[in-house]
């Protein structure tokens, strides 16, 4: 599954540790605040977005694109301390 994450931290030190998360996960940084991913597994993400969610608050944002997942493209995004979830059939 290809997995592209973009994050907007407001603060450096919560960025510092979701950036840490991600490479722990095997994300690399191809842009400034994106990552991606085409190993990672569903069980890894899962636990991935608790680890984010921990360490993060209220004014920090951020958004995960999956594709393929179940013949649909997944948009999960963080954003006010609340996780919402798009899905796109393709």
């Amino acid at each position: 599954m290809f997995v592209s994450v973009i994050c907007d931290i407001a603060d450096m030190g919560h960025k510092d540790l979701v950036v840490d998360f991600l490479k722990r996960y095997g994300f690399k940084d191809v842009m400034g605040n994106t990552f991606e991913s085409t190993s990672i597994s569903e069980k890894a993400l899962m636990r991935l977005k608790r680890d984010i969610d921990q360490s993060t608050d209220f004014y920090d944002k951020v958004r995960f694109y999956q594709y393929p997942f179940e013949g649909t493209m997944v948009i999960s995004f963080l954003i006010e301390k609340k996780w919402k979830k798009s899905v796109i059939r393709i």
